[in-house]
């Protein structure tokens, strides 16, 4: 790995810390920057338009109430949830904001062309300048037949082992940035660096902080080798959490990105006035998760259909250890449960996911999370 390792170091033409639109600032009460992971999920009895028009509106809330970003993360075949292209739905999200950071957590590279993504990207930073992250994970975000579709191979495994190079290349599109002989030195991503080099040109050469995502230690190990920033998806392996933020530290080496590592945690939780409304609403999400495990997804349930639902005895073990990682009661508690979860984790920045049935009940949690840290009205 060493040599796509000091390609990907070597390439980097970001702009400097002090201003590398990685690092936020905490707002408020909170002990570290608050961000949103939005999977855009669609509920029983509602469609993939009000989905969208939700994500708008959470958007929208998010920077108006000082949320340092708002991701969308990749997903494939799964009727409850509407984020199967982030690209799309990010530049959408860039014509209804103006401040807060966008990105994905995140596009799975082994599903694409890094010129693909090289050029998605370049295109919402064009959009949306000094705004957008990218977010990388090497899972397909799918069953593997249907990663087998994305893909057209059967060689999911070897895909996810290419990664390294296929982050290599990325960057190197990103930048722009082939050697002289390499096969790809005259393929330019376009929008991208090489308008700034053209005759006349003006365009800058920044472009999107490269993020790596992980659930284990696989990319924790890289990104510190990388010296990039590392997000952790907490709410779906929590177990690992602790390891894999200790791999990615020890691992860090300095780079011309950060001098010092930086990583978020992905959180579930979920703030309602009371706490019955509260495990109500995540029961829902609970009840999803049950179904896709056992090979049935489908739309987010109401929380009528989760109340009523006859949860076997080894799908309640399942929901009790699920639910133990979701911080979910009245605001109090649930400031009290991220705060709990910082000072654990030693995360530099908390991002949350809500599940929910309706956006109603995601928006207002929102809405209570910043009230219950002060945050900008």
């Amino acid at each position: 790995m060493s040599g796509e390792a000091d390609e990907i170091r070597g390439s980097s033409e970001t702009i400097r810390e002090g201003g590398d639109g990685i690092r936020g600032t905490a707002l408020g009460s909170a002990p570290v920057p608050l961000s949103v992971l939005d999977l855009v999920t669609v509920g029983a009895g509602h469609t993939a338009s009000g989905a969208v028009r939700t994500a708008v509106e959470l958007a929208r809330t998010a920077e108006r109430r000082g949320f340092h970003r708002y991701w969308v993360a990749e997903h494939h075949s799964m009727p409850g949830v509407a984020s199967s292209s982030p690209a799309v739905l990010l530049a959408h999200l860039a014509a209804h904001t103006g401040r807060i950071r966008l990105g994905s957590g995140g596009v799975m590279l082994p599903n694409h062309a890094p010129l693909v993504i090289a050029e998605q990207f370049g295109t919402l930073e064009a959009m949306a300048p000094g705004r957008i992250d990218l977010g990388l994970g090497r899972a397909p975000g799918t069953d593997g037949a249907t990663a087998a579709a994305l893909r057209r191979t059967e060689r999911s495994r070897e895909l996810g082992d290419e990664f390294p190079q296929q982050l290599a290349e990325l960057t190197r599109f990103l930048d722009d940035s082939f050697p002289d002989g390499h096969p790809y030195a005259g393929i330019h991503a376009v929008p991208g660096p090489v308008q700034a080099t053209s005759p006349g040109g003006v365009q800058s050469a920044h472009r999107p902080p490269l993020w790596l995502l992980g659930s284990s230690g696989f990319s924790a190990r890289l990104a510190g080798s990388l010296g990039l920033p590392f997000a952790f998806a907490h709410h779906f392996s929590a177990a690992h959490t602790l390891p894999a933020l200790d791999l990615y530290r020890a691992s860090f080496r300095p780079s011309e990105v950060l001098a010092e590592p930086y990583a978020l945690i992905g959180v579930a939780a979920l703030a309602a006035e009371e706490e019955q409304e509260a495990r109500r609403q995540v029961m829902t999400g609970a009840l999803s998760m049950v179904r896709l495990r056992t090979g049935r997804p489908g739309l987010v349930p109401t929380p009528e259909e989760a109340a009523a639902y006859p949860f076997q005895e080894a799908e309640r073990r399942f929901v009790d250890s699920w639910l133990g990682n979701v911080v979910h009661g009245t605001p109090d508690a649930v400031r009290q449960g991220l705060d709990d979860l910082a000072e654990r984790t030693g995360a530099d920045e908390l991002m949350i996911t809500a599940n929910a049935h309706g956006g109603a009940a995601r928006l207002r949690s929102y809405e209570l999370i910043a009230d219950a840290y002060g945050l900008p009205a």
